[in-house]
């Protein structure tokens, strides 16, 4: 079974994104469509471009991106939680993706963004110059979540038929572009 890696990319204190990422988590292991797996950007911890070589050479002198590497390398598809900031996406998002370049090469990814009047759209409309740049494949279905009118004064998440509906959809067109994608993203071993 392929693997999606649910990454929630804000880091900063009190942020929604977790509860977000909790509800959509638990739809993607209801949808049986994948292995998931959730990742926190915030635990990951991953410092400003702290490498000496450049990521091509795929050479980590630290342990913190030779485990990011092996999370992204392990991953099938990825589903990226992500909060628009000022019309744009996050700054630890844009480091994570920096971080790393080989890894990302073919992988499907999906959107789960959440934000004030647009509902993160204009984020995502944003990191796709530079997914597609990495050779990432986005999904055309995106989850937009108005987390305003979503979310109590408790924190806590009040999903509507169309959050589920779209989240669905997202696992739907996921599954099949994860298919298509990954005799480039695992080619067979070469035997002589």
């Amino acid at each position: 079974m392929d693997r999606l890696v649910v990454l929630t990319v804000s880091t900063r204190p009190n942020r929604v994104g977790s509860t977000i990422a909790d509800w959509f988590t638990g739809v993607a292991r209801q949808h049986g469509g994948f292995d998931v797996q959730p990742v926190d950007l915030a635990e990951v911890n991953l410092p400003l471009l702290d490498e000496p070589l450049h990521p091509s050479a795929r050479d980590y002198q630290h342990e913190h991106t030779r485990r990011w590497s092996a999370i992204i390398e392990q991953a099938d598809a990825l589903a990226l939680v992500m909060p628009e900031y000022n019309f744009s996406f996050s700054a630890p998002l844009k480091n994570a993706l920096d971080a790393l370049y080989h890894e990302w090469a073919y992988l499907s990814v999906g959107f789960v963004c959440y934000g004030g009047m647009s509902s993160g759209v204009r984020a995502v409309e944003a990191i796709k110059p530079v997914l597609t740049t990495l050779r990432m494949v986005p999904a055309a279905s995106t989850v937009p979540v108005p987390f305003r009118k979503r979310m109590d004064a408790d924190g806590v998440l009040h999903p509507d038929e169309l959050m589920a509906e779209a989240a669905t959809d997202l696992l739907d067109e996921l599954l099949p572009l994860t298919a298509a994608l990954r005799q480039l993203r695992r080619p067979a071993e070469v035997t002589v």
